[in-house]
């Protein structure tokens, strides 16, 4: 059940920090993404067991496994899917899922325009790195055109996805980026995303760097980041979102996109009021049982 609301803001980062230690690589920004996760979550209120943490395959995908929160490391692609059962099947719960541009956008791909059309209320946190980071530096798909990987060795012949554009086209209801050169500003677009009623999609530049293309890239957030909020965007508006969402991959504006200022119904609370429609015509399990045995 949720946590009651005297419970509430009695928590702190730290009570959604386990005790395994992460392994990325030194200076990784999933470091910050996930620290950012943890003063959301102390934000918001909830316990930690009142909350599910499902991901898929990638660097990004371990950090359920860095939370309190119960957690779910899916197959590859497939965090989407999984998480919309665990919502379906409880929705008493509050669930986030982790993923990666590769993860979230090459062969989970599939899943997303589902996930956004039925409105299932989870938040999906994507750590965009450009480039796949856990197998050692292949092209993804959002590595800039003219990238140089181990698959790509003469440069990207191809134009990246603009998960932003994909996001706001599908019709989600909460569009938002961040990254971890701006920690309160991340946690502030975590949390906000986490509270609203419906799918809500969190896209965080978050620099490999490792495999990425500059080994400063985190100062480079720093000094090029554009805050929605400082340069006036109407949020409500969803054209104006498309507008500066187009400039992907060349300007890094932080804050919230689009957030529907009238989220329709979720999909778990048209489930509840069906349920509770047919309930009284449901035969008795003890009928269903004889049917069974009958045949």
């Amino acid at each position: 059940m949720p946590t009651s609301v005297a419970a509430l803001a009695a928590y702190q980062s730290k009570d959604f920090k386990s005790d395994l230690k992460p392994i990325w690589c030194p200076g990784c920004g999933d470091f910050g993404v996930v620290q950012a996760i943890y003063r959301a979550l102390a934000a918001i209120g909830r316990a930690p067991h009142d909350i599910a943490f499902v991901s898929g395959i990638g660097c990004s995908s371990r950090i359920p496994g860095y939370t309190t929160a119960y957690g779910f490391n899916s197959v590859h692609g497939r965090a989407l899917p999984i998480a919309q059962g665990i919502k379906l099947a409880n929705p008493d719960l509050l669930v986030l899922v982790a993923s990666g541009d590769g993860d979230g956008f090459s062969i989970g791909g599939g899943h997303v325009p589902h996930a956004v059309r039925r409105n299932i209320d989870i938040t999906y946190i994507v750590m965009d790195n450009q480039i796949y980071g856990l197998t050692k530096g292949q092209l993804s798909p959002t590595s800039p055109k003219g990238l140089k990987t181990v698959t790509s060795e003469y440069g990207s012949l191809e134009e990246p996805v603009n998960p932003l554009m994909y996001m706001l086209a599908y019709g989600a209801g909460f569009v938002g980026q961040g990254t971890p050169a701006d920690m309160a500003g991340l946690a502030d677009v975590i949390e906000q995303a986490t509270r609203y009623p419906g799918f809500s999609f969190v896209n965080v530049q978050s620099p490999c760097v490792t495999f990425g293309e500059d080994d400063d890239q985190v100062k480079d957030h720093r000094a090029n980041m554009k805050s929605l909020a400082s340069l006036g965007h109407d949020p409500t508006d969803r054209l104006a979102a498309m507008g500066l969402a187009q400039g992907y991959g060349t300007d890094l504006h932080t804050g919230i996109f689009y957030k529907n200022p009238n989220p329709p119904p979720t999909f778990d609370a048209q489930m509840r009021v069906r349920q509770a429609e047919l309930a009284p015509k449901a035969l008795p399990r003890e009928r269903i049982l004889d049917m069974f045995v009958q045949r």
